[in-house]
């Protein structure tokens, strides 16, 4: 069974974005997928304000993120680019973290002015941990309702994120598939 851990950037309790990636977590699980999820939350903001490599937190989720088959991290939009917290995280990350690693990189924003956040911020900054950055999604608040159990509304957006995370599950099992007849 192939790991993906989703990773959340959202330091808000009720975050559209960590709706999604609970909600995308949760279609992989049903193409049997093993899914872990981490927030940022999860980690002490002493071990984040303070680079706390040695953190107990920080070294868990270096583990559970290095020996992950595909990640897919998100965050919402804050000043044009993704959360503070998020890159206090990645910050405390070995550089090559996600090495081979396909990435789907998802942020959430309030206009459709930052839809590049995700390409000129979240990709580069994924970038330098060696991430295999797929094609990014951004969606729009007005397209996340947060009491449904299917959060993303708007069903042209619903059907376009489907279909990338069903690219992106076939890139993770294509790399599982290459990474075991390499030994």
């Amino acid at each position: 069974m192939n790991n993906i851990v989703t990773l959340s950037g959202s330091p808000s309790e009720l975050s559209r974005s960590e709706k999604v990636l609970h909600y995308l977590g949760d279609q992989l699980i049903q193409q049997k997928f093993y899914v872990t999820h981490i927030s940022v939350k999860d980690v002490p903001y002493e071990d984040l304000f303070t680079g706390n490599f040695q953190s107990a937190a920080i070294k868990n989720i270096t583990q559970k993120i290095q020996v992950a088959d595909g990640v897919i991290v998100g965050s919402p939009v804050y000043k044009g680019a993704y959360s503070g917290v998020l890159k206090a995280l990645i910050d405390l990350l070995p550089q090559d973290a996600l090495k081979h690693t396909p990435v789907l990189p998802i942020m959430t924003g309030g206009s459709p002015a930052h839809l590049l956040a995700v390409e000129y911020t979240l990709k580069p900054v994924l970038a330098t941990l060696k991430a295999h950055n797929l094609k990014g999604l951004y969606f729009l608040d007005e397209q996340i309702d947060k009491q449904h159990e299917i959060p993303i509304i708007d069903n042209n957006i619903l059907q376009r994120a489907k279909k990338q995370v069903d690219y992106f599950a076939q890139m993770v099992e294509g790399t599982s598939t290459q990474a075991l007849t390499t030994y």
